[in-house]
C-alpha cells in the first residue's frame, strides 16, 4: 500500500501573536480528491504554502511521499504542484509560451512535461488565444495556463487554492472532469473553493478548518451516495456561511 502523498502531524503556525494553525493533522493519500472549507482568514493559505514546502512550520511534522521532510528537496519538490491566488506567470509571453519555458526548466532537470498546446486545449483555452501574450488575457484565460502549468508535470501531489477562480461556466465544467482524471491516475489532490457545488460534485471528503484546526469533515461513503454526501457537506458549508 502506498503512503499518503502529504501528511501534517501536529502542525502549528503563528505570525507574531496571531495564531493561525493549531495542532493541525492532515493526511492525502494518492487517488484521494479532498476539498477544503473555512471563513475568510481561517488558514486555508498557510496550510497550503506548508504543504508546498514555501513555509516552515513553526511546530509539528510535514511528510511527503512516506518521507519526512523539514525542507522539501528539488526531486520532492518535482512531483508536486501548487496553484496560488495569483497566476505567476510572464505577461510578456504566450500561453503556450509560458508552459514551454516551464518544460524548458524541467528537461534541465531531467524531468519530462506534456505538451503545452494539448494540455491548455484540456483546460478550454481557445489555439488563437494560446499565442497570445499572456498580458492580453482576461483573469479566467489566466487561470486556465496556471492550471495547465500545474498540470503539465503530472504531479503526484496537486495542492489549488481557489481553482475555479474567475472560470465561467464551461471552463469550471472542464476543470471538474480534469480533476477527476487526476484523481483516476492516482494524484493526491487538495482544493480550497467557495463554491459548494463544484466541491460536493467532484470531491470524495470535505474539511472544514476553523479557527486554525480542523474542526469537521464529512466524507463520501463506499457506496458513492453523493445525495448522502451532498447533505453532510452542507452541514459543514453552513458552518462556513455563518462564519463568513
Amino acid at each position: 500500500m502506498s503512503p499518503p502523498a502529504a501528511e501534517l502531524r501536529g502542525v502549528a503556525q503563528r505570525f507574531g501573536r496571531n495564531v493561525v494553525l493549531r495542532g493541525l493533522d492532515l493526511s492525502l493519500e494518492p487517488g484521494a480528491l479532498v476539498g477544503l472549507v473555512g471563513a475568510n482568514g481561517a488558514g486555508k493559505t498557510t496550510l497550503f504554502a506548508i504543504l508546498a514546502g514555501l513555509l516552515q512550520p513553526d511546530a509539528g511534522e510535514r511528510w511527503l511521499f512516506g518521507a519526512p521532510a523539514d525542507e522539501v528537496a528539488q526531486d520532492v519538490r518535482a512531483r508536486l504542484a501548487y496553484v496560488a491566488h495569483a497566476t505567476q506567470l510572464y505577461p510578456g509571453l504566450s500561453g503556450r509560451e509560458n508552459l514551454e519555458l516551464y518544460a524548458d526548466l524541467r528537461r534541465a532537470c531531467g524531468l519530462t512535461s506534456r505538451d503545452a498546446r494539448e494540455t491548455l486545449t484540456e483546460l478550454g483555452l481557445p489555439e488563437d488565444a494560446q499565442v497570445r501574450p499572456v498580458g492580453s488575457y482576461s483573469r479566467g484565460m489566466a487561470q486556465r495556463v496556471a492550471l495547465a502549468r500545474a498540470l503539465a508535470g503530472r504531479p503526484e501531489l496537486l495542492l489549488l487554492d481557489e481553482p475555479f477562480t474567475a472560470l465561467d461556466a464551461r471552463g469550471r465544467a472542464q476543470l471538474a472532469e480534469v480533476l477527476k482524471a487526476e484523481r483516476a491516475r492516482g494524484a493526491a489532490i487538495l482544493l480550497s473553493s467557495h463554491d459548494f457545488d463544484a466541491l460536493v460534485q467532484i470531491c470524495d471528503r470535505v474539511v472544514l478548518l476553523e479557527r486554525g484546526s480542523l474542526v469537521r469533515g464529512a466524507a463520501l461513503g463506499a457506496d458513492g451516495d453523493r445525495a448522502a454526501f451532498r447533505r453532510q457537506a452542507a452541514a459543514v458549508w453552513q458552518d462556513v456561511s455563518v462564519d463568513a
